[in-house]
């Protein structure tokens, strides 16, 4: 389905009443925004794509929580991002524990974390990383929408359904603890410097 001229409000609205080909051409036009920003966060192309299949699974399970912002739902579609890497990461480190529970005296550790470390992206962006999965959910969704969407601080808050003052905290409390986190001497984004607008 072609995009162009798209009105995302009333396809929206066709899509909620359980319409899959308005479903499709909004999937068509935020799926990639969306695999992007779970790329950023996973790292992994194939986990972005579970990420990206589960954000737009949910979208359409949960059609009546979905908030459009804006004439869009992509805000909503990337909170939700957020918290699926949230659900995976947690996944994967109690998985991590199981395994470790289990493994044999004596045996030889795989490397291949260690390896695929070294072979890892830039340091900074590494830290940026994990000082972004250290922040709560809360501090995660203001960053995303507001620094690396740089949405507007009430269509942000729109999203969250919290008022425009609660983003502005939150938002200054997340960037001072990227900072703190990250230990870089440049900034992180270019909007991580300044204060909200």
């Amino acid at each position: 389905m072609h995009n162009a001229g798209l009105d995302e409000a009333v396809a929206w609205s066709r899509a909620r009443d359980g319409d899959p080909d308005a479903f499709t051409s909004l999937f068509d036009k935020h799926r990639d925004r969306v695999f992007g920003h779970a790329l950023r966060l996973v790292r992994q192309p194939h986990d972005a794509e579970d990420v990206t299949a589960v954000v737009f699974l949910e979208a359409w399970r949960r059609r009546d929580a979905v908030r459009v912002v804006d004439g869009s739902i992509i805000a909503w579609l990337l909170v939700t991002a957020n918290n699926t890497v949230h659900n995976l990461e947690r996944g994967k480190r109690r998985y991590r524990a199981a395994l470790t529970r289990m493994s044999e005296p004596g045996r030889t550790p795989d490397h291949a974390d260690d390896v695929a470390e070294d072979l890892d992206n830039r340091e900074r962006d590494r830290r940026v990383r994990d000082a972004f999965a250290t922040l709560s959910t809360a501090d995660q969704n203001v960053i995303t929408l507001c620094v690396l969407e740089e949405l507007p601080l009430a269509d942000a808050a729109r999203t969250l359904g919290v008022p425009v003052g609660t983003v502005k905290s939150r938002l200054s409390r997340a960037k001072r603890r990227l900072g703190d986190l990250t230990l870089v001497s440049e900034p992180i984004h270019p909007a991580l410097e300044g204060g909200a607008e």
